[in-house]
């Protein structure tokens, strides 16, 4: 008999890796803000940690915006 005959258990849900990515974000954004004043000084990462915040801010309006034009047309996002 086959290995795939033999394993007939049902398949189980995904794992959810959203709390891990989230970490590995902040690990990685740190590590990068950290070379970054190694070389440039601490002004240059206070610049791209702000520009980097004003971007996910604005990704917050553009996915609301879009979310509320998607109910105006009848379908959830």
């Amino acid at each position: 008999m086959s290995e795939a005959a033999m394993n007939n258990k049902p398949v189980g849900r995904a794992p959810n890796y959203t709390t891990a990515c989230v970490a590995m974000f902040g690990v990685n954004i740190t590590c990068v803000l950290v070379v970054i004043w190694a070389i440039w000084g601490l002004i240059a990462a206070l610049l791209l940690a702000v520009g980097v915040n004003h971007l996910m801010e604005r990704a917050r309006v553009w996915a609301a915006a879009r979310q509320a034009a998607s109910i105006r047309r009848g379908k959830q996002v």
